[in-house]
């Protein structure tokens, strides 16, 4: 049962992004949005750099994120990428 209201809950919440999207995708020339997010952090035992941003423009949409970490037992990481072109663009 708590799984059937998770899945009612995503879509619920995923839908108007869904039909947010097709809009953004009809939408005329010149369309323009950007978004972006970063944080660092230094100290004398460790130091990290994270960044998330979108953008949504004339030729698509693309999105990014990643952290890196640096501390006494190396440096580590992770990135996410992805993109979108406009059908007949």
């Amino acid at each position: 049962m708590r799984a059937i209201k998770r899945v009612l809950a995503i879509g619920a919440l995923t839908a108007p992004l869904v039909m947010g999207c097709a809009g953004l995708a009809s939408a005329q020339e010149g369309l323009d949005a950007n978004f972006g997010q970063g944080q660092f952090v230094a100290g004398g035992e460790a130091s990290g750099v994270g960044d998330t941003n979108s953008a949504v423009g004339a030729d698509g949409a693309q999105h990014a994120d990643f952290w890196i970490w640096s501390d006494s037992t190396g440096v580590s990481g992770a990135g996410d990428n992805s993109g979108a072109g406009w059908p007949g663009q």
